[in-house]
C-alpha cells in the first residue's frame, strides 16, 4: 500500500509541475524587439549561395522562397507576378548558406546556473523564462534547429512553432534516463538514505532527468517522454562531468535495460542515442541497438571500428581545456574528469575522420548565460580537424541527417540543412565568405544580415 502511495503522489507531483510549466511559458510574453513577419514570397537577388553540401560558393545566383519553402533558384534573373506580395532582398555578393544546426543543447539549462537548477527557491516560472530567453538569443546567433538532449522543452517547442515563441525548431529528448547513481542522478547519498529510496531530485521534478533501474522502469520513462512528443529518446550510458557521484570509468544500465528503451523507441519508429565516452559504455550500447553516440571522447580505435560497421552516429563536441570548459574548480573531482575528456577529443576526431564515422557537431553549453555567446565559436575552433567547407557541411546538411533519424516522429517535415529547390527555407545570408573567413560565424550579431526560418524572416539588417 505504501508503495502504491508512493507511486500516485510521484504521479500527483509530475502533472502538478506539468501544470506549472505550462502555466509559466502561458505567462511569458516576448520581450524582444526581434523583427518577425507574416510568410510572404520573398526574393534575394545577387547572392553566392553555399548549399550545404559543395566546396565552393555558386556563381551570383537569385533564391525565390514562397511561403515556408525554396521554390526557384536560378542565375538569371527571376520573374514573377507575384507584385505586391513579393519583398525582394538585394545580397550585393554577399553569402547565402542553410540556417546552422546544433545537434546537442540543453535550452531549459543553458542561460540558467547549476545552483538556480538545483535550489528550491527559484521558481519553475523563471528558469522557463531564462529558457524563452535562451531560445530567441540562438536563433539570432543563426541557429534554426537543434536536438534538445535533456529538459522540459516540450511546451516551449509548442509555443515557437505556433509563433507565441521565438526559436529554432526543437527536436526535444524531454528528460534524460538515468539509472540510479547515474550521470543524471543529483540526489546526495543523504538524500537516498533519509529518505529511504523515495526522494525525487529537482532536476527530476522539472524534468531534465529522470531516474529509472529495471527493464520495467526503463520502459515506463521512455514511453512518458514519446508521449510528450519526444523525437528521439536519450538515456546515460555512462559517467559523466558534471555529475558528482560516477567516475568516467562506470558503464551504466545493462544491456536489457538499454535494449528496452531501444524497442520501445523503435515501436515509436524512431531512435536511442547515449551519453557515453569510454569503450565499454558505447559498445555495450551498440549491442543493444542504440544508433547515436553522444561525446566519445574516450573511444578507442575497436571501438571505431565498431561504430563504422554498424553505421553508428557519433555526435560530438570540440571539448577542450580552453575557455570555453565549465569552470569547475581546480581541486574538484570534475575538473579532473573534465581533463580527461579534454586530453580525448583530438583522438576521437582522429579516428572519427579515419574510419568515416558519421559524425555530427554539437555545443552541450551549460549554466552560463555569458558562455551560449560562443556558440558559434564552438565551430569555428574545429579547424584545429576539419576545413571550413567540411565544418559548414557539418552544421548544416550532416546534423540535418540526424535529425532526420527521427523518423515519422520529426516535427518539421521537409528538407533542411540545404540550399534547394523544394527545402525548407531556414536561411542566413552572411556579410562575406564563412568558407574564406569562417571566424565570420563568431559574430552573428554583425555578419548575419538576414536570419530566415521557415519562410519568416526574424533579422535583417537592410530594412
Amino acid at each position: 500500500m505504501q508503495f502504491r502511495y508512493q507511486i500516485a503522489l510521484g504521479a500527483l507531483v509530475v502533472v502538478l509541475i506539468g501544470f506549472i510549466a505550462q502555466t509559466s511559458y502561458a505567462q511569458i510574453q516576448s520581450s524582444s524587439n526581434v523583427q518577425s513577419q507574416e510568410r510572404t514570397s520573398i526574393l534575394f537577388e545577387n547572392v553566392r549561395i553555399f548549399n550545404g553540401t559543395s566546396d565552393q560558393l555558386s556563381e551570383l545566383s537569385n533564391v525565390l522562397v514562397v511561403g515556408n519553402k525554396i521554390q526557384t533558384i536560378s542565375q538569371t534573373p527571376i520573374t514573377t507576378a507575384l507584385g505586391r506580395k513579393l519583398t525582394r532582398i538585394d545580397g550585393n555578393n554577399r553569402t547565402l548558406m542553410p540556417g546552422l544546426i546544433d545537434n546537442h543543447v540543453h535550452l531549459f539549462m543553458i542561460n540558467s546556473t547549476s545552483e538556480e537548477l538545483l535550489s528550491p527557491k527559484v521558481s519553475p516560472e523563471v528558469l522557463n523564462q531564462k529558457a524563452h530567453t535562451a531560445a530567441e538569443q540562438m536563433l539570432l546567433r543563426g541557429f534554426t534547429s537543434v536536438r534538445d538532449l535533456a529538459g522540459p522543452v516540450f511546451d516551449l517547442k509548442k509555443r515557437i512553432d505556433t509563433g507565441d515563441a521565438v526559436g529554432p525548431r526543437i527536436y526535444p529528448s524531454g528528460a534524460m534516463i538515468s539509472q540510479t547513481g547515474g550521470h543524471g542522478d543529483y540526489r546526495t547519498p543523504q538524500d537516498i538514505v533519509s529518505a529511504n529510496h523515495t526522494t525525487i531530485s529537482r532536476l527530476e521534478v522539472l524534468g531534465s532527468v529522470a531516474i529509472a533501474d529495471g527493464v520495467d522502469e526503463v520502459l515506463r520513462s521512455t514511453r512518458e517522454q514519446l508521449m510528450q512528443g519526444a523525437t528521439q529518446i536519450k538515456l546515460a550510458a555512462g559517467g559523466g562531468i558534471i555529475s558528482d557521484y560516477d567516475p568516467l570509468d562506470v558503464s551504466q544500465y545493462t544491456e536489457a535495460e538499454l535494449r528496452a528503451a531501444v524497442e520501445a523507441a523503435e515501436d515509436w519508429n524512431t531512435y536511442v542515442t547515449v551519453h557515453a565516452y569510454t569503450p565499454r559504455a558505447i559498445q555495450k550500447a551498440i549491442q543493444a541497438g542504440v544508433k547515436c553516440i553522444e561525446h566519445g571522447q574516450l573511444m578507442d580505435e575497436v571501438t571505431a571500428k565498431i561504430m563504422a560497421e554498424n553505421d553508428i552516429w557519433l555526435s560530438m563536441q570540440p571539448f577542450l581545456n580552453d575557455e570555453d570548459a565549465i569552470p569547475f574548480p581546480k581541486e574538484s573531482a570534475n575538473y579532473v574528469k573534465q581533463l580527461e575528456v579534454a586530453r580525448g577529443t583530438d583522438t576521437a576526431y582522429t579516428l572519427a575522420k579515419k574510419y568515416n564515422l558519421k559524425t555530427a557537431w554539437g555545443t552541450d553549453l551549460l549554466f552560463d548565460a555569458k558562455l551560449a555567446t560562443r556558440q558559434g565559436a564552438q565551430l569555428t575552433k574545429m579547424v584545429r580537424w576539419y576545413t571550413p567547407a567540411e565544418l559548414l557541411k557539418m552544421a548544416t546538411s550532416t546534423n540535418a541527417k540526424l535529425l532526420a533519424l527521427s523518423g515519422p516522429r520529426n516535427p518539421y517535415p521537409g528538407k533542411l540543412g540545404v540550399v534547394e529547390e523544394g527545402a525548407l527555407a531556414d536561411l542566413l545570408l552572411v556579410d562575406g565568405n564563412p568558407l574564406n573567413n569562417i571566424q565570420l560565424i563568431e559574430n552573428p550579431s554583425k555578419n548575419f544580415i538576414v536570419i530566415m526560418k521557415d519562410g519568416k524572416i526574424y533579422k535583417n539588417l537592410l530594412w
